[in-house]
C-alpha cells in the first residue's frame, strides 16, 4: 500500500517544479531520519496556549519514504541544483579539506531574493552585481536621489518598483537601527525574524522564507495556494486543510528532511 502511494506521490511531483520553495525544503534539506511521532498535547499552560500546536497529530503524511521519493524525482529529473550548493556547503561545513565557504550578509542575501523576484536566478545575480558595483556602500543607496539604481538593477526587470522597495527598505533599517545592517536578525527567532522583515513593503512570506532557509539557516517555508492544491491532492494534508494550518503541518518538512552528505 505503501509503494502505492509512493508511486502516486512521484507521479504528481512534475508539479513541485512550478513551487521552488517547496521543491527547495527537499533538495537542500534532502534525508529523513525516521518515521514522525505522534506529537503529545501540550499541557495547559500560558506558554502552550501561545504556541501554535500540530493541527493534524493522527495526518501521518507526509512520511519519511514520501518526502524521499519526492526528493529522488526532483533530483533524477534535474540534478542538483547548481545554485543551491553553496548553501549546501554551508550547512555540511564544507566539503574535503576546502574550508567551509563565507556566509552571505543577511542584507545582501535579502537585497538578492528582492531582485529576484518575477525573473530568473541567473539575471537576479547580474542585477545585484551591477547594484554593488554601482554603489559600493548601502549608505550610497539611500542617499543617491537619481535614478542610478534603477538603472543598475534595470536588467532584472521591474527595476522602479524594486528600486523604491530597496530603498525604502534600507532607509527603513537605518533610521531604526543607525546603520544600515540586518546581522542582529541571527539571533532572532523565526518569528521576531518575521516580525521584522514583515514591516517592510515588498517583502512578502516567500521572500521571508528564502532569508531564513538560506541566509539564516532556519527552517521555515510557506504555503501559498499552489502548494495547498498539490499537497491535498498528494494527501501530505487532508482535504479540509486551510492555508494557515497547512503552514504548521508541512513545516515539519525541514526537520524531517535533513541534511545528507550527497
Amino acid at each position: 500500500m505503501l509503494h502505492k502511494q509512493v508511486r502516486k506521490d512521484v507521479k504528481l511531483t512534475q508539479n513541485f517544479f512550478r513551487l521552488p520553495m517547496l521543491a527547495t525544503a527537499l533538495f537542500v534539506f534532502p534525508r529523513c531520519p525516521g518515521p514522525r511521532k505522534p506529537k503529545r498535547k501540550a499541557p495547559a499552560s500560558p506558554a502552550a496556549r501561545e504556541a501554535s500546536p500540530e493541527p493534524y497529530p493522527t495526518h501521518a503524511s507526509p512520511s519519511p519514504a514520501q518526502c524521499l521519493a519526492v526528493r529522488d524525482a526532483l533530483l533524477g529529473f534535474h540534478g542538483f541544483p547548481e545554485e543551491f550548493a553553496p548553501f549546501r556547503r554551508l550547512r555540511l561545513g564544507g566539503s574535503g579539506d576546502s574550508p567551509p565557504p563565507l556566509p552571505p550578509t543577511v542584507l545582501d542575501g535579502l537585497v538578492t531574493t528582492l531582485l529576484s523576484q518575477n525573473t530568473t536566478e541567473a539575471i537576479s545575480r547580474r542585477a545585484f552585481a551591477s547594484l554593488k558595483a554601482a554603489f559600493p556602500s548601502w549608505d550610497q543607496v539611500v542617499d543617491e536621489e537619481g535614478t542610478r539604481l534603477e538603472d543598475a538593477i534595470r536588467c532584472g526587470g521591474l527595476a522602479a518598483t524594486k528600486a523604491a522597495r530597496i530603498r525604502a527598505m534600507l532607509r527603513g533599517v537605518r533610521e531604526r537601527r543607525g546603520k544600515i545592517c540586518l546581522e542582529y536578525l541571527r539571533e532572532l527567532s523565526v518569528d521576531e525574524v518575521k516580525r521584522e522583515l514583515s514591516q517592510f513593503k515588498g517583502i512578502g512570506p516567500k521572500t521571508v522564507a528564502c532569508v531564513l532557509m538560506f541566509y539564516l539557516q532556519k527552517d521555515d517555508f510557506p504555503v501559498d495556494t499552489h502548494v495547498l492544491r498539490i499537497t491535498k491532492a498528494m494527501g501530505w494534508v487532508p482535504v479540509t486543510a486551510s492555508r494557515e494550518k497547512a503552514y504548521i503541518h508541512l513545516n515539519t518538512l525541514p526537520n524531517m528532511c535533513q541534511k545528507d552528505g550527497r
